[in-house]
């Protein structure tokens, strides 16, 4: 938990606050928001608002493996949409979710950087390009057997 402490003292914090939360654990929890504002002495409805407000913040616990998809421009146009639309039917989840194992979180972004391999994905900072429907269900299916061997 970030040293709400110092934080709490003046309201232009509240921001600064919740990025050092979600630094520290992935997301935005519920306790973290009762925390802070308790902290911040607001009501959590309010500090709720302002995580709900800036797409920066995250109310869901991420899974082990966090999936990033990348919608930039050439992964867009080697089709990304459909990249995430196959990794949504085979893990369940939409964009943004975690599935219920907590194994797997799934979200589009702007840009990897990794244009002449699109389009791509990275799964904890790892990037996979290239990709066609049967080499992403591979590498789903890879994360998911190195659960079962552990």
């Amino acid at each position: 938990m970030p040293d709400l402490a110092t934080l709490g003292q003046e309201k232009s914090n509240l921001i600064k606050a919740l990025q050092e939360q979600q630094k520290e654990e992935g997301y935005i929890s519920d306790q973290a928001i009762k925390d802070i504002s308790r902290e911040f002495d607001m009501a959590p409805v309010e500090v709720e608002g302002v995580v709900s407000f800036y797409t920066q913040f995250k109310r869901v616990k991420p899974g082990k493996y966090k999936i990033q998809v990348c919608d930039g421009t050439a992964c867009h146009i080697k089709g990304s949409k459909l990249v995430l639309n196959w990794a949504q039917d085979h893990l369940g989840i939409a964009e943004g979710e975690t599935d219920e194992e907590g194994l797997f979180s799934l979200d589009a972004v702007a840009c990897l950087g990794c244009c002449s391999l699109a389009p791509v994905i990275s799964i904890n900072g790892k990037v996979y390009g290239d990709l066609t429907r049967k080499k992403l269900l591979k590498i789903l299916q890879d994360y998911r057997a190195r659960e079962e061997d552990e």
